[in-house]
């Protein structure tokens, strides 16, 4: 059966005898969110907030209390948390969301465990190292789990590992190969999950979570070229180059394919930063910038034209 959307049932309602009563049982039954829907919306909502608070309160009580709790005490709190939490998320008979977001609470835990133990024994740690313990610790539980929110914080977790390291130990990294890097870490995220969206594999991630992955590659792409145009040729600017307009391309195919917008919006506008970069580069007097601000304004009106023709034609 195909889902109709709202646009659909307004332009059958124009062009047929369907009543007025229908239409809106359609609406009700298709379209608008039921009592059922925003309960658990809400139930989601505000055990998100709760965990979130309760982690929150966890790190405030131990900074406010540091000086008057034993090692012990700070160490072995942390870790009966972390276990009590773990074992209500897998033996528990809660339903799958809570029980992913009580895990999600646990894994947050962690980093509080290894900066409590860090501060307490003075390990003199890189701040790296703090930051790719806690992503190894919690692997298997983000592998587990299959929860959007657990592997959005596990990527973000990855990409500062990434970045303090280049920091603090290979100081030989360049500033492009970091978000040539990073463009190809969090690219590959994304097509995985894309991949496993088009399958029948148990695990299904939502367009936020692959939108999001998806807005860090190319902001990491943009300000990679954008910085490689004002300085000297290197090579990973030409990798860079390489690479974004082949991911470029693909995902424009991809959106054209799949009919999503925020492929064919993102993109164009990243390329409209590109373009806007090359024009400073080769004037930076006020004619340019007058310039640039008209060419702004006509390809991003442009593009939202284009956009919105192809909404309608893909409504048709």
């Amino acid at each position: 059966m195909i889902k109709l959307d709202k646009e659909d049932i307004e332009l059958l309602s124009r062009h047929s005898n369907w009543s007025e009563k229908n239409v809106e049982h359609a609406l009700k039954t298709t379209i608008y969110s039921t009592k059922t829907d925003w309960q658990n919306f809400l139930k989601l909502v505000f055990l998100s907030l709760g965990i979130g608070f309760s982690v929150a309160g966890i790190i405030f009580f131990f900074a406010y209390n540091w000086a008057d709790l034993h090692k012990f005490v700070k160490i072995g709190l942390i870790e009966g948390l972390i276990i009590i939490t773990t074992l209500i998320a897998v033996f528990s008979k809660l339903q799958a969301p809570v029980k992913n977001a009580i895990l999600t609470g646990a894994a947050l835990l962690v980093g509080v465990l290894f900066a409590v133990f860090g501060q307490i024994y003075q390990t003199g740690a890189n701040a790296y190292d703090f930051f790719l313990g806690w992503t190894l610790c919690i692997s298997l539980w983000v592998v587990v789990s299959s929860f959007a929110p657990l592997w959005l914080i596990y990527i973000v977790l990855i990409n500062t590992t990434v970045v303090l390291y280049a920091q603090q130990v290979a100081h030989d990294w360049t500033f492009l190969f970091i978000c040539l890097l990073l463009f190809l870490i969090n690219s590959v995220f994304l097509i995985a999950a894309l991949f496993l969206n088009r399958t029948k594999a148990p695990l299904k991630l939502s367009n936020w979570f692959t939108n999001t992955i998806a807005l860090g590659s190319i902001c990491y792409s943009t300000i990679g070229l954008c910085y490689g145009l004002f300085e000297s040729p290197q090579l990973e600017f030409y990798i860079l180059l390489i690479v974004v307009i082949i991911a470029y391309s693909a995902a424009i195919k991809y959106g054209l394919q799949s009919k999503n917008a925020f492929y064919l919006a993102v993109i164009p506008f990243s390329v409209i930063i590109l373009i806007s970069a090359l024009f400073v580069k080769i004037s930076d007097d006020f004619g340019m910038f007058l310039f640039i601000g008209l060419f702004v304004v006509i390809s991003v009106t442009l593009v939202i034209k284009n956009l919105i023709n192809l909404q309608r034609s893909w409504t048709k």
